[in-house]
């Protein structure tokens, strides 16, 4: 018996990096059978990463012999990852006794102990789908699952970046909203933003919209909630720019499960190129899992204590949340205000050990203008140098502009005291 499916290909060898704009893996379950604690530790590691947030993954002591064991008197499930330490003569033999228990459409990687590229090769054959040389890493077994189970030629899903304010009035709303109309400006892609501050959220107010639907009837909908009604409840706001905007009542509590969002989250990147967050500045179950698993992040502060606090308990939580993902980053806001004592930009940065993409200048007049006229910032001041901070900020969340001269800090800055690491 062999694990050859018909859409099977032999590949001639092993992908070693991480592929760039790689899909969420789709729910499948996962159980690994190690022979080696550490090899356990490296496959649960894997979990970890963003794109496995669907996956059911499972460890088990035994090896190929377990696995055999295991599924005499069990069905097998979408994949199996087993390690070996036989020799490259007795690998095929022992995967060969595996197949005679595995059901037809289960696929097999193998984590083996020798470089051998005929090894390699011959297995392939087999129909074994991926080969892994340990010592690896976790990136290169999420990677190996991901070309496994995302479709080659499925549609390309847009990318999600969410903002979110270090401290209640930091203005992450106001960032998130003008960053999204200089990306819809300069690359003149469909841009889309969740108001996710349902009962508070400022996206209609910025927009001069007040739409009679939004994103709160396409998570109360449920399961009944489609592509075609999620169309019918977003909101046109510019050129380019389409909300889902907050209903801003508070007739109900929105309490929600960890996962609410995440199927309308997903469709929305069925559907726009670039998918905008403005995550409320609260701590629960779903906001957790929403930082957890979008492409992007900003933490969005302003120049105080308080701020810097709360900054660095966001970030390293983030980091720890997502650690095979890019680390936050970070925006200051409202810099520069008349008689308000401020820790130093660069300083706040290296304390809160994100990188600095952008500094907005305190501007009481030219802010409140706009959002009393539910303008963006370049509608009310088309030639202000505030908006190059907010394009800047926009290139860098859409990858275009990687490296940035904003927030350049000093790596012989000291931390605030009440960060230092005690002895």
């Amino acid at each position: 018996m062999s694990f050859l499916t018909p859409d099977a290909k032999i590949k001639e060898e092993p992908a070693t990096e991480i592929a760039q704009g790689a899909r969420l893996i789709p729910r499948i379950t996962i159980q690994a059978f190690c022979e080696n604690s550490q090899t356990a530790q490296l496959v649960e590691s894997a979990i970890h990463d963003r794109r496995m947030s669907k996956v059911a993954l499972t460890t088990h002591n035994g090896g190929i012999d377990g696995a055999i064991e295991t599924y005499k008197s069990n069905p097998t499930p979408n994949l199996i990852i087993v390690e070996t330490t036989l020799s490259p003569a007795e690998i095929p033999m022992a995967l060969e006794r595996l197949a005679e228990v595995c059901d037809a459409s289960t696929r097999v990687v193998v984590l083996g102990h020798v470089n051998d590229v005929v090894l390699y090769r011959d297995l392939i054959r087999s129909g074994i789908s991926e080969y892994i040389v340990l010592p690896a890493t976790a990136a290169q077994i999420v990677l190996a699952i991901t070309e496994l189970f995302a479709a080659e030629n499925a549609a390309p899903i847009g990318r999600t970046i969410g903002f979110i304010s270090a401290k209640g009035g930091a203005g992450g709303s106001t960032v998130a909203h003008n960053v999204c109309w200089a990306i819809a400006t300069i690359l003149r892609q469909d841009s889309l933003i969740l108001d996710m501050d349902l009962p508070f959220g400022t996206a209609g107010l910025n927009f001069n919209q007040d739409p009679p639907h939004g994103l709160a009837d396409a998570v109360l909908a449920n399961q009944k909630v489609d592509q075609t009604m999620l169309d019918r409840l977003m909101s046109k706001a510019a050129n380019h720019i389409n909300l889902l905007t907050a209903p801003v009542t508070l007739d109900r509590t929105f309490d929600f499960e960890e996962r609410e969002f995440e199927p309308i989250i997903e469709m929305c990147q069925n559907t726009m190129p670039i998918v905008v967050l403005d995550i409320p500045h609260a701590w629960n179950a779903w906001v957790r899992h929403t930082l957890a698993t979008i492409d992007e992040l900003v933490i969005v502060a302003e120049p105080d204590l308080a701020n810097l606090r709360n900054a660095k308990n966001l970030a390293d939580t983030i980091k720890a949340l997502r650690p095979t993902e890019n680390a936050p980053s970070l925006v200051l806001n409202q810099v520069g205000m008349p008689r308000r004592p401020e820790i130093n930009p660069g300083e706040f940065a290296l304390s809160v050990e994100c990188e600095l993409i952008g500094q907005i200048p305190f501007d009481a007049a030219l802010f409140g203008t706009a959002a009393n006229n539910g303008q963006m910032i370049a509608e009310v001041s088309a030639n202000n140098k505030i908006n190059d901070v907010f394009r800047s900020i926009g290139m860098h969340v859409t990858g275009r502009n990687a490296a940035h001269s904003a927030g350049k800090s000093s790596s012989r800055m000291k931390l605030p005291s009440f960060l230092k690491k005690r002895a």
